[in-house]
């Protein structure tokens, strides 16, 4: 029989957040090495770092250079440092030159939807995987394909695509979480106990799993 204790962890985080998909999959990693203690209810929450991103993108290179002053030398050592933490753990960058940065509102809607379905987890892993992996998009048609492979109804998606269903709600929580001091992502809340902000290192998260068992 299974003891093992549930923890809620809230995941506050935007898809094209690099440090978003390395910081899970190091907390994933922590709770594998834990699974007979603890169990994990994950909920994903928006934090859109570009909310006012044209539909077609801009190019990532560009992007970083004007909102964060990167040149372009830093911007190679830091996709090979992301590229080599991702595959520690398990994840594949796979940067390319006309990579672009994608608005991810669509995203977010999809995400909120899938909140209470068992599966919202799932679509966030083929989200991070399209964006950072597959060198795809957030086009509709590339979105239906996500929530299909995820498991999800397609038929509920579309209509959700086809209208503003949820927009509200996306703009209303990230609203409560900058009003909480939170200006940084990922940033994780353990049992509404306990905050960590920043990919931490798979011993940081499992240590925070562990001061629940105690």
């Amino acid at each position: 029989m299974n003891h093992a204790k549930t923890l809620r962890i809230d995941i506050i985080s935007d898809i094209v957040c690099p440090w978003c998909a390395i910081g899970f999959y190091r907390l994933n990693a922590a709770l594998s090495q834990l699974q007979d203690e603890v169990s994990a209810e994950i909920v994903w929450h928006p934090f859109e770092l570009n909310p006012k991103m044209v539909p077609e993108g801009e190019n990532l290179r560009t992007h970083l250079a004007n909102k964060y002053g990167t040149t372009p030398d830093q911007s190679i050592r830091a996709r090979a440092m992301l590229t080599n933490l991702g595959a520690e753990v398990g994840f594949t960058f796979n940067y390319f030159d006309e990579m672009r940065m994608l608005n991810t509102h669509d995203c977010h809607r999809l995400l909120f939807w899938a909140q209470n379905s068992g599966l919202q987890t799932d679509l966030a892993k083929v989200m991070f995987t399209e964006f950072f992996g597959n060198r795809g998009n957030f086009s509709f048609q590339s979105l239906i394909k996500l929530v299909e492979q995820a498991g999800l109804n397609v038929e509920e998606a579309k209509q959700i695509l086809d209208s503003s269903a949820f927009s509200l709600e996306i703009k209303d929580q990230q609203t409560k979480w900058r009003n909480m001091g939170i200006h940084g992502v990922p940033t994780m809340i353990f049992n509404n106990e306990k905050m960590l902000t920043g990919a931490q290192d798979v011993e940081v998260y499992a240590k925070v799993l562990r001061s629940f068992l105690d």
